[in-house]
């Protein structure tokens, strides 16, 4: 065996983020896990996003919640996991023209309806266990849109979670609509959603949908993020998770998001490059 081959065997985290990085930048796809060795670990995983967030050319406004798959969850010892997102990366919902966002040709792209937490005030850097009656009083607003989850890399959710964990958490861009006002004083269940890909309903759900609520989502984000020392700061974005399902798109699909009462988000997918 060769040295370079021996090294390819290594996990590498100072390898693999810029790697990723540099193909978000390009806009364009990554063959395969750059290095070859996919975390092992949570901490493995995180371990590459945080290089990666220290190499990524903007601010760290925020961060996405999602589901780890349960066939992982004993393995991991999470049911959830966290990515970023950067400044430069979300946009205000338009009125009467869909916002538009990038799909990279032969990597991984998808629409996802979301409940959004705007934070409203710093959380403690030193407080690592939350329950969901905490984090909603850090809740400034609560909000509707959609997360554009999108990665380089095609087959980042069929290597599992700690690949996600790796790649931003496979985040590629929020859009947020509007306000819903005196939500504390609305059952979870009466904040319904629907998704749209083409004209075509291809999924149905309410805030509820989302495990223990997002006030429970927004709990793991607490503590996760300031185990690692990067604490939820006021203004801060929190997306919440998939409600009507991940929903794969390529460039020249349209998506329409329906909140009902709370209004809607259209979008579409164009080439990155």
């Amino acid at each position: 065996m060769t040295v370079s081959e021996a090294d390819s065997e290594v996990f590498a985290p100072a390898v693999i983020a810029p790697q990723f990085v540099k193909a978000r930048q390009d806009g364009v796809s990554v063959p395969g896990y750059p290095g070859g060795v996919i975390p092992a670990t949570v901490a493995e995983g995180y371990a590459v996003q945080d290089i990666a967030i220290g190499l990524w050319p903007d601010e760290l406004v925020g961060w996405k919640v999602g589901l780890v798959p349960p066939q992982h969850r004993e393995r991991l010892g999470v049911d959830r996991l966290a990515g970023c997102i950067f400044k430069s990366k979300v946009q205000g919902a338009k009125s009467g023209e869909p916002n538009a966002f990038r799909a990279i040709a032969g990597g991984f792209c998808a629409v996802e309806a979301e409940f959004i937490v705007r934070v409203g005030k710093d959380a403690p850097a030193d407080k690592t266990q939350w329950t969901a009656e905490e984090a909603a009083d850090y809740v400034g607003e609560l909000l509707v849109g959609v997360e554009i989850a999108g990665s380089p890399l095609a087959t980042i959710n069929a290597l599992g979670p700690t690949v996600v964990m790796s790649d931003f958490g496979n985040n590629d861009g929020q859009i947020i609509g509007q306000a819903i006002l005196n939500w504390r004083d609305i059952a979870w269940e009466d904040m319904p959603v629907e998704t749209f890909i083409n004209g075509q309903s291809v999924g149905v759900a309410t805030a509820a949908t989302i495990p223990g609520s997002p006030l429970a989502a927004l709990a793991f984000l607490l503590g996760t993020v300031a185990a690692r020392g990067r604490p939820l700061k006021k203004g801060m974005i929190v997306t919440t998770g998939a409600t009507t399902g991940i929903h794969d798109v390529v460039a020249g699909d349209v998506a329409h998001v329906s909140f009902g009462p709370f209004g809607s988000v259209d979008c579409v997918a164009v080439p990155a490059n």
